[in-house]
């Protein structure tokens, strides 16, 4: 059974008299511990197509599950569980509470389970010494570089053991040299955590780290194919 199955995935927008269609008839699957890159030109549908895989949004029409469970018409109280449990998320810009040290920010997804304190911090110091942050858990974001603070919104899309990590354009905001840790880091979380990783990016060197590539256009899938040769 595949972990994500999209099947005939369409996003209508109205515009007055006017339908948009940002996907049409979308239909895509993923088997679990993959490492996807999805591509595509500004308006491609590729950003739609992630919020509805992230349970951010839903589709106008057609199936989308996971693991085996149809949550296209889930209600809203039961996709944020969804997105809790499922999915970790990872964006360009971070999205850490400035004020908040790295082990607390690492901490959040776990507060709506209700978990002790005790046991929310032992996990949240193990999810950050996986990416790298043992010694750093006091430190607050204006205290780490790009490369570390991206690290921390790493671990915190860990903590929950979430069989899914959504990246949005992950290294967008960091140096090369920095970038490649990261792509580096997910890497090896795929390979040795059997975490399936699905990311967006428009670059090329970034995609090369993936195993297959979905290239979106105009609200399509145009190519869906291994990476190499990128």
């Amino acid at each position: 059974m595949a972990l994500i199955e999209a099947q005939e995935i369409a996003k209508i927008y109205r515009l007055g008299d006017i339908e948009v269609c940002a996907l049409c008839a979308v239909s895509v699957s993923i088997a679990r511990g993959e490492f996807i890159a999805i591509m595509g030109p500004s308006g491609s549908g590729k950003s739609t197509f992630m919020n509805i895989l992230g349970c951010l949004d839903k589709p106008s029409s057609g199936r989308y599950s996971i693991e085996g469970v149809d949550v296209a018409g889930l209600p809203r109280d039961a996709l944020a569980v969804i997105r809790n449990k499922k999915i970790g998320f990872v964006f360009q810009g971070f999205n850490l509470l400035p004020r908040t040290s790295a082990l607390e920010n690492v901490e959040l997804p776990m507060l709506y389970d209700g978990l002790p304190a005790g046991e929310r911090r032992e996990k949240a110091a193990a999810a950050l010494t996986k990416v790298g942050l043992s010694g750093r858990e006091n430190h607050h974001p204006n205290q780490l570089s790009g490369g570390q603070q991206q690290r921390v919104a790493i671990a915190r899309a860990l903590v929950n053991n979430a069989p899914i990590i959504l990246a949005d354009e992950p290294t967008g905001n960091l140096d090369t040299k920095t970038s490649a840790e990261i792509m580096e880091l997910f890497v090896r979380l795929n390979e040795e955590s059997n975490i399936t990783v699905i990311l967006v990016t428009h670059e090329h060197d970034i995609a090369a780290y993936s195993k297959r590539v979905i290239r979106f256009l105009d609200g399509k899938v145009v190519s869906d194919g291994p990476a190499r040769g990128l």
